[in-house]
């Protein structure tokens, strides 16, 4: 094989969309899924391509340093790419101590373990590389505004730029100062640091990308939009945090894989990219729009699910704004969304409505029983 390349999280969304990517598209890579098979993993995301030649299942925690210095040196990797993490905000403020030992401390035994390896071989960081995926929630939070002439809420027909500048012209931008609000992010933020640390103390060769929300198949249902779009389906309750005002910039998965995929080859080590959508929308607006596209795809009367909407008290410390700006990919390396979002949640919806199988596992919890049944066994 050409590489060999360690994708960790690799059985969760973001992850399995990433290892599905590399695994069709390199064929003369060997890609290793990393992955412990918390609630949030699922070999099930990967059926497609459990039986190709170049990827390889490895069931491992990140924390385990012994075990990952072995993989390396076994498998002689010359590549991470590093998206496992604990990432549900609700679960990091009931559990703050699991999010610091599976974020900062599982990076930093990945990182400790590459060093080790790599500084060991002759060429010793010539051709490595460490991918640290992370959030746009280290950032803390952004003002909510209306620059003048512009009018939200929007149909998800209006262009990226009317929702780019919908609810404030102020952005986050590679250069914006770490101010995390939540356990999660403070957790991330450290595991960033880190890794640029790494660099920064003994050369390692990383690159780190800050991601806005993603969208698409495969998302746990503890998400917004799983979630709702399931709610819908049994028409239960839809849990919405304060008044819904809430701002979030709304990336397609695939759209963020390809962008791995780029900077993973192309990106300049050491720097970092901010990944978006140009895709701003209030919670309450998007919440509509789902139950719009679900009501019709199940050939109810468009909106009538629209009474299923129940605030709730609103999430502690929660941020109003989030919003990236990734002119400095496009420009650098020409990336670039490929979905508008009338596209994009349209094609999420129709996954999840002709997936229920799939999602009637999930929520369940089957499938979790089932991967520990058979690693138990062996």
């Amino acid at each position: 094989m050409k590489r060999t390349i360690v994708i960790t999280g690799g059985a969760g969304f973001i992850g399995s969309h990433v290892v599905r990517l590399f695994v069709n598209k390199y064929p003369d890579y060997h890609i290793i899924n990393l992955d412990k098979l918390t609630y949030a993993g699922n070999l099930a995301n990967l059926k497609d391509i459990e039986d190709k030649p170049n990827y390889e299942f490895v069931k491992m925690d990140i924390c385990d340093f012994d075990a990952f210095l072995k993989l390396m040196q076994d498998k002689q990797v010359d590549g991470i790419i590093h998206l496992a993490a604990e990432s549900h905000v609700d679960r990091s403020i009931k559990d703050p101590f699991t999010f610091a030992q599976t974020n900062v401390m599982g990076t930093l035994s990945l990182l400790q373990a590459a060093k080790i390896y790599w500084e060991s071989l002759p060429e010793k960081y010539e051709g490595k590389r460490f991918y640290h995926i992370s959030t746009d929630e280290v950032y803390g939070a952004l003002e909510l505004t209306h620059p003048e002439g512009i009018e939200p809420p929007f149909t998800t027909s209006a262009s990226s730029s009317e929702h780019h500048l919908a609810y404030g012209d102020q952005f986050f931008l590679e250069t914006t100062k770490y101010n995390p609000h939540s356990p999660y992010s403070a957790a991330k933020a450290s595991s960033d640091h880190f890794v640029r640390a790494f660099h920064d103390t003994y050369g390692m060769p990383v690159v780190v990308t800050n991601c806005s929300n993603n969208y698409g198949p495969y998302q746990f249902p503890e998400k917004l939009i799983p979630l709702f779009i399931n709610n819908i389906r049994h028409r239960k309750p839809l849990p919405v945090y304060g008044k819904g005002e809430n701002v979030r910039d709304w990336l397609f998965v695939e759209d963020h894989a390809r962008a791995i995929d780029l900077i993973f080859h192309e990106g300049k080590i050491s720097e970092t990219y901010n990944i978006g959508g140009f895709n701003e929308w209030k919670n309450i607006d998007i919440i509509k729009v789902v139950i719009n596209t679900v009501d019709r795809l199940l050939g109810r009367k468009e909106g009538e699910d629209m009474d299923l909407i129940t605030f709730v008290t609103d999430r502690a410390g929660h941020d109003l704004r989030y919003a990236i700006d990734s002119s400095k990919l496009q420009r650098e390396l020409g990336w670039e969304p490929s979905l508008q979002f009338e596209e994009g949640i349209e094609k999420t919806v129709r996954w999840y409505l002709d997936n229920q199988e799939w999602l009637d596992n999930v929520t369940s919890g089957d499938y979790q029983k089932y991967y520990d049944n058979m690693y138990a066994n062996r």
